[in-house]
């Protein structure tokens, strides 16, 4: 099968703004090579962060580890001790990639992902980027 991997790479919490959101925090991210930025909202009691952390992001098409489609019916569903992707993560959400955008600067592109309004703006070179062009994808966070 294919590598369930669309993304990822390493970063560093930047600034976190909480003010908004009882339980809900936006961390401001940039990676250890400073070619990319995230901006994301995380549930802050679930998985709370502070500035100077490193955290690897990943995005992925499907939690199976052979890259084959799901076929659970809900992507929580992962009874009789089935390995997935996400036991290797200590955060994870599945949400829609509604927009793309031409980045900042040349060459870079910018991705809106929206995670049940938890949301993700993620820019870099548009190599690194361009995978994230389908419609739903799983978010894999861990320290």
């Amino acid at each position: 099968m294919s590598d369930p991997l669309l993304f990822e790479d390493t970063f560093t919490v930047t600034a976190i703004n909480a003010q908004k959101y009882d339980r809900v925090s936006r961390l401001t991210c940039n990676s250890t090579d400073a070619s990319l930025t995230f901006t994301l909202d995380v549930n802050s009691e679930l998985y709370p962060c502070a500035v100077g952390e490193t955290l690897s992001l990943a995005l992925a098409s499907t939690l199976s580890l052979d890259g084959k489609e799901d076929t659970r019916n809900s992507w929580r569903d992962v009874a009789n001790g089935e390995q997935t992707l996400a036991n290797d993560y200590d955060y994870v959400c599945h949400g829609k990639v509604y927009r793309f955008e031409e980045g900042a600067t040349k060459d870079t592109m910018a991705v809106f992902v929206s995670f049940g309004g938890l949301l993700l703006y993620l820019e870099g070179p548009y190599k690194k980027v361009a995978p994230l062009r389908i419609d739903y994808v799983y978010l894999l966070l861990k320290k």
